[in-house]
């Protein structure tokens, strides 16, 4: 690809984000906004409500960020349909989830919403890293440099079907200190900035851009799932030394690692809970809706003497048509042997790439259990026996208003949305590009942008 071809496609992605951040200042105007979240089994949307009303502790609304004046004051989930492993695949039907489910959570919270910020599971993400440097004159380092050292980062070329999701600032450095917040007021010959970069199919993603476009709402932002679930399960200090997230959904399996406080690495396979739904559906010949439930219900993945006389019975003795069926019986010992072996291989995937991500050089190690599948019974005993002994199950932050129904781990996705929508992190699109400040265009928003953040 052609280095022209590649700047023209960056400065279509800083328009298109700089336009998704206008709308949700408007939206923060308006003090209201709505967060969608796309996956493959549920589409779920909350009204966020922001407002300035203190904060008591007993509300839980604590997140890395610091207290949030938001509440959600509507919310709705529906059955994802058209949707297959976090990606369009029927126009129709998922225009349709998304209509009913934002209507329906619009009239629970009896507020008239225009925009709206989305989350999807799919879409292949793909990270990347980007460096700049620049030479320090001898003076403390301020706003002008480090504003420098982001344009002073290259942008790589990418494909023409990969699309920019984000662009991150990570890491600076002073000379031979490195892993700094705020490089400012140092002395020092260099400064060097790290920025993560999130690249996914844009396919996909121009088809999801498509189905919003066609339900008629503004969009205010769009990221990735697996994005979110860390955001929301991860607490500040395993953000800060090293901790992953791991979202094991219906249709796929996404995985976030933090280190900084900052997302360094993002990736989502298109495996989850739903293959093993299949795997007991096609075994023991019931419907895949019946094989939900008895995975929901009697599975596990661990076995134990017990489970040899604990018998499980598939089926509702009346096939279809209304005439007598046979009930197939099969004990629990059986059903885990079914269960267990994709779980593995489920697990095992992510232990690859976590392993290709280098997450096993950070100091923290810790990962983070979520999504709807992680509820299999033994999965998280399980998993420390494939990815290592630091591993917890996580539920997702508890926000202001937030449904009860909605606390679930299949959810975590959704309220890290909210999180997100009222206090998104700072991204290149936030300041002029590398073109601008050349020709000596005004630095007076990242500025303004330095100031407020330190």
């Amino acid at each position: 690809m052609r280095k022209s071809e590649s700047k023209f496609s960056i400065e279509e992605t800083l328009q298109k984000q700089r336009a998704m951040r206008a709308n949700r200042k408007t939206a923060l105007q308006r003090r209201i906004i709505a967060v969608l979240d796309i996956g493959s089994t549920k589409i779920a949307c909350m009204i966020v409500e922001f407002d300035d009303k203190p904060k008591h502790e007993d509300d839980r609304v604590i997140s890395f960020k610091g207290q949030l004046n938001f509440k959600i004051v509507g919310a709705h989930v529906t059955e994802s349909r058209g949707v297959k492993f976090g990606e369009v695949e029927t126009v129709a039907d998922t225009n349709h989830a998304i209509s009913t489910v934002f209507t329906r959570a619009q009239q629970i919270a009896k507020r008239n919403v225009d925009h709206v910020v989305v989350c999807f599971s799919g879409a292949r993400p793909k990270s990347e890293l980007a460096s700049g440097r620049i030479g320090l004159i001898d003076k403390p380092v301020d706003e002008t440099d480090v504003a420098r050292v982001l344009a002073s980062c290259e942008i790589p070329e990418f494909a023409s079907n990969r699309e920019l999701l984000h662009a991150q600032p990570v890491n600076f450095g002073v000379d031979h200190r490195v892993s700094l917040n705020d490089p400012r007021n140092l002395l020092g010959n260099s400064l060097d900035v790290d920025m993560h970069l999130l690249s996914v199919d844009k396919m996909a993603f121009d088809n999801i851009i498509g189905c919003l476009d066609r339900c008629n709402v503004n969009l205010a932002g769009i990221t990735t799932s697996a994005y979110m679930s860390g955001l929301a399960c991860l607490v500040e200090d395993e953000q800060e030394i090293g901790g992953a997230c791991v979202d094991i959904g219906g249709g796929t399996t996404s995985i976030s690692i933090f280190f900084k406080k900052h997302m360094i690495f993002a990736e989502t396979v298109p495996i989850g809970g739903r293959t093993i739904t299949t795997d007991i559906s096609q075994i023991f010949g019931v419907s895949f809706r019946e094989a939900e439930k008895i995975k929901t219900v009697n599975g596990g993945v661990v076995a134990t003497q017990r489970d040899d006389w604990n018998i499980c019975a598939f089926g509702s003795g009346k096939s279809t048509e209304g005439l007598d069926h046979e009930i197939y019986k099969a004990t629990r010992t059986e059903l885990i042997g079914v269960m267990r072996p994709r779980a593995e291989e489920i697990l095992e995937i992510i232990r690859s790439k976590l392993r290709e991500a280098g997450f096993d050089q950070l100091p923290g190690n810790r990962i983070v259990l979520t999504g709807g599948c992680s509820v299999i019974r033994g999965l998280d005993e399980l998993a420390k026996r494939i990815l290592g002994k630091h591993i917890r199950f996580g539920l997702p932050i508890r926000v202001r208003g937030l449904p009860q129904l909605m606390t679930d781990p299949q959810f975590s996705a959704s309220v890290g949305l909210c999180l997100y929508a009222a206090q998104p992190d700072d991204e290149l699109w936030d300041f002029r590009t590398p073109s601008e400040i050349a020709e000596g265009s005004s630095l007076k928003r990242a500025f303004r942008w330095f100031r407020h953040k330190w």
